[in-house]
């Protein structure tokens, strides 16, 4: 006999377990289902360990000891930490929590094993996987590695290739460089983190070749030959040997497996087709996260299971999944959110750029962190639609900007609100 429930969630990462929480929370019998451990990519293979190499690699920075296999067994300590109080979030009334791989039946049924599961609406939060491209020859070599394999390497390599400049790829060159690797980044774009404001990438990648990190942009990956990388770069064939190959050239929607076919729900190469509410074509699925390829961000995910929840219950809410904030965490870090200059220019959006540096404020001189600068663009009404910042605690300034931005602020009531002296946010108010 099948187990009904109201709500059934495929995969607990930060999309998964909180969006269960938060439905029990507003009344829904909630069966969630993971097929690993609960806490997802972000937990068990991304955000959190690699935060704590970035955390790790501050410390080296200040001329602090850094001994590799304590900073792995630190990490192994803090993901095992939160993944108890993952399982013990789930563990609460109208949750369950489920072990196992999900396999739709039908539209409103999920076997689990050789049990089967029925509820009234189903929500996919399945994340995605490093991509690895099958065009490099070479590439299944044990040397090669996803941010996966390299999470749980045991010793820190001298020599570091890093085979993509997006956000995974520059978390862990800064991390590495710092901790005293030789690191060499290769990119096909023009400039790293494609994503990000092209002034402020710049600025960053300057700052990263300051500690000894080497940039090969426009540059396209051949093959890898033993532990030598060949790749072209402005028509030109070079060569680097290394240890260590970080293979991140992005990552890809978890769909393998589920049999969506059974359902009908429409995917593509991105991942899951879904529209604003995370509703896909079939009404009762809903897909949340990396797996709908929206934007391949935690908190992301985690929002948008709000969403979906909300609309299951006919709940309206204020959730603006248009200013989706995000963060770079090199040495120094950056951070972004709205519109940047390049895509202003490429929609016709008018804008008005202003800028602040960290070299003018007080407390970023105390803490020995001048190298940075804020970025603000308004438009025509000089409210407020984009912030780009690189340098010391840019995701924490940053936020202060989404809030802002929630609420259709402008430049004007940023500059008549108080900050802290002395504080970094201080370059956020005194900007003109």
């Amino acid at each position: 006999m099948a187990i009904t429930t109201d709500l059934l969630i495929i995969g607990s990462g930060p999309g998964g377990y909180r969006t269960a929480e938060y439905a029990a929370w507003n009344g829904l019998q909630v069966v969630i289902v993971e097929k690993g451990h609960v806490g997802g990519t972000c937990l068990n293979c991304g955000c959190i360990p690699t935060k704590i190499l970035c955390h790790e690699a501050e410390r080296a920075l200040q001329g602090l000891p850094v001994e590799f296999s304590q900073v792995m067994e630190r990490k192994e300590q803090v993901i095992g930490q939160l993944r108890k109080g993952i399982e013990t979030l789930m563990s609460q009334p109208n949750i369950t929590l489920v072990r196992g791989m999900a396999v739709f039946k039908d539209n409103h049924t999920v076997m689990v094993g050789e049990e089967e599961y029925q509820a009234k609406n189903i929500i996919i939060a399945t994340g995605s996987h490093a991509k690895v491209p099958a065009s490099i020859e070479g590439i299944g070599q044990p040397h090669v590695m996803t941010s996966t394999e390299l999470l749980n390497i045991d010793h820190l390599p001298s020599r570091l290739c890093v085979i993509g400049a997006g956000v995974v790829g520059m978390e862990f060159a800064s991390a590495f460089a710092s901790m005293g690797s030789e690191v060499v980044v290769i990119e096909y774009m023009k400039e790293c983190l494609p994503s990000l404001d092209g002034d402020i990438a710049k600025r960053l990648r300057k700052s990263l070749e300051k500690q000894g990190i080497k940039f090969f942009m426009q540059a396209g990956v051949k093959r890898i030959d033993g532990h030598q990388v060949v790749f072209d770069c402005k028509g030109k064939e070079n060569a680097i040997e290394a240890d260590v190959i970080l293979v991140a050239t992005g990552r890809a929607a978890n769909v393998e497996g589920l049999n969506l076919e059974a359902t009908g729900v429409s995917f593509n190469g991105k991942g899951i087709v879904v529209d604003e509410n995370m509703q896909t074509n079939i009404p009762c699925i809903y897909a949340i996260g990396d797996v709908n390829g929206r934007q391949m961000l935690a908190h992301a995910a985690t929002f948008q299971g709000f969403r979906a929840v909300n609309h299951i219950l006919g709940k309206a809410d204020k959730i603006r999944l248009d200013i989706m904030p995000a963060a770079v965490f090199t040495s120094p870090e950056a951070a972004s959110v709205g519109w940047t200059e390049e895509s202003c220019k490429e929609k016709g959006v008018s804008y008005v750029c202003h800028k602040g540096y960290y070299r003018a404020n007080g407390k970023a001189l105390a803490i020995n962190a001048s190298e940075g600068m804020v970025k603000l663009l308004t438009d025509d009404g000089n409210k407020v639609i984009g912030c780009h910042i690189y340098g010391a605690h840019a995701s924490d300034m940053v936020q202060e900007i989404t809030v802002l931005m929630n609420h259709d602020g402008t430049l004007e009531e940023l500059q008549d609100t108080i900050h802290i002296h002395p504080t970094l946010s201080e370059i956020l108010q005194e900007i003109i």
